[in-house]
């Protein structure tokens, strides 16, 4: 699955607003996504680094429009951490080496309220 598959809609309530100050983020997600694959196609589209993702399944609604009684879909649901302070990784290499990764993220989502 490409990124733009996974990531369907991002979830904007009054508690993921209140979550933004701590880097978590609320996306509506493929019900067949991993979180492996979340947190990959969250740093490919945002250009952020992921911490964590947290799962769950959202159970449809039973509704009833006059004497018709339906349900709404089931959906899956991701909470993203980010890592709001990015800093440079440094590791070991062979010989003894001190190796830098400097790939730059970004520290916040800009696009998460226009999208």
């Amino acid at each position: 699955m490409s990124p733009e598959e996974i990531i369907v809609a991002p979830i904007v309530t009054e508690k993921s607003n209140d979550q933004l100050q701590e880097g978590k983020y609320t996306f509506k997600v493929h019900k067949k996504a991993t979180k492996v694959q979340i947190a990959q196609a969250v740093e490919k589209l945002f250009n952020v680094k992921v911490l964590k993702v947290n799962t769950m399944h959202v159970n449809g609604k039973k509704k009833r429009v006059g004497y018709h009684v339906g349900k709404t879909s089931d959906w899956k649901k991701a909470i993203v951490t980010i890592d709001t302070n990015p800093s440079e990784v440094t590791y070991l290499a062979k010989g003894g080496k001190e190796v830098k990764v400097s790939k730059k993220y970004k520290d916040s989502i800009e696009e998460f309220m226009g999208a």
